[in-house]
C-alpha cells in the first residue's frame, strides 16, 4: 500500500497471521503470541493493526457467534475462504473447513433458481460436529438409564 506506515509490530502480526494459514484467531490469541515472542502489544493495538489489515484486505474479519467478538484469518488472495464453507459446533466451539460437491450445488442452485448468489466468506453453519454428537448421544443414554 502506498504511503502506509509499517511498524514492526504490524508486521509480527501479519506474519503471524500468514503462518497460522487458514485457522481463525481472535485479537486475544495475536496478543498472547505477541506477548509470548517477547513483544506484548496493547490489545487496542492489536485490534488498530488488525482493522487496519482488513481495510488492506490482508486479512478477513469472521463474526462467527452473536456476542461475541471477532476472529481474524489471513487472506491469501481471498483464495483460502472463497473456496470452501464453514460449519461452526455450537458445543465445542470448533470451526470447520467444508469443500463439498453438495454443498457446491446448493449455492449453485440458489443462484440459478433464486437469484442469491451466497457468499461462501460469510457462510457458517451451526450445529454439532462428530465428537460432540457423540457425547450428546452419552449423555442421553446416561439420563435415559438414570
Amino acid at each position: 500500500m502506498a504511503g502506509e506506515y509499517k511498524t514492526r509490530q504490524r508486521e509480527q502480526i501479519l506474519a503471524f497471521l500468514m503462518q497460522c494459514g487458514d485457522r481463525h484467531l481472535s485479537a486475544e490469541e495475536v496478543a498472547a503470541h505477541m506477548k509470548e515472542q517477547g513483544n506484548p502489544v496493547g490489545k487496542s493495538t492489536v485490534y488498530r493493526y488488525l482493522d487496519k489489515l482488513v481495510e488492506q484486505g490482508l486479512v478477513r474479519k469472521y463474526y462467527l457467534q452473536a456476542g461475541q467478538g471477532a476472529c481474524y484469518q489471513y487472506w491469501e488472495d481471498g483464495k483460502s475462504c472463497r473456496e470452501h464453507f464453514h460449519l461452526k459446533c455450537t458445543g465445542c466451539g470448533k470451526l470447520i473447513h467444508v469443500e463439498c460437491n453438495y454443498l457446491d450445488e446448493v449455492a449453485l442452485h440458489l443462484l440459478e433458481h433464486h437469484g442469491f448468489s451466497v457468499d461462501n466468506t460469510k457462510t457458517v453453519l451451526y450445529g454439532f460436529c462428530k465428537e460432540c454428537m457423540e457425547k450428546r448421544k452419552g449423555a442421553d443414554v446416561c439420563q435415559e438409564n438414570g
